[in-house]
């Protein structure tokens, strides 16, 4: 039973934490959005772990505990998928803005020299 309640408030923590980032504007509510998902589920079952149990009875999954485990290395690595395409999209916009700045800074050094003219 200390383990279902040290559960709830760390779920419950997590939620509120999300909450807090996103009040601050620190976290973007498409990232809050799951962060969100995952604690209140994790707090639904760490008060009704009976449902946990029945869930993966109904899957084969001898312990629930490996459940849990299986789901959270699959939603970790989903997550890590989904920012390493948004690291990927920001590298490639930093590029181009780094060479059109690069263009404009050349552009401006060109019309600020003086005119050599005969």
């Amino acid at each position: 039973m200390a383990a279902g309640i040290l559960a709830a408030i760390s779920a419950l923590t997590v939620f509120l934490f999300v909450l807090y980032l996103l009040s601050r504007g620190v976290l973007k509510e498409k990232y809050a959005v799951l962060w969100l998902v995952v604690s209140g589920v994790a707090f639904f079952f760490s008060i009704f772990p009976a449902g946990l149990k029945w869930i993966s009875d109904s899957i084969g999954v001898s312990i629930p505990s490996n459940l849990v485990f299986f789901v959270t290395l699959v939603v970790l690595v989903l997550v890590n998928i989904q920012l390493s395409f948004e690291l990927s999209r920001h590298e490639a916009r930093i590029r181009r803005l780094a060479e059109e700045t690069a263009l404009l800074n050349e552009r401006l050094r060109r019309l600020e020299e003086p005119n050599e003219t005969p």
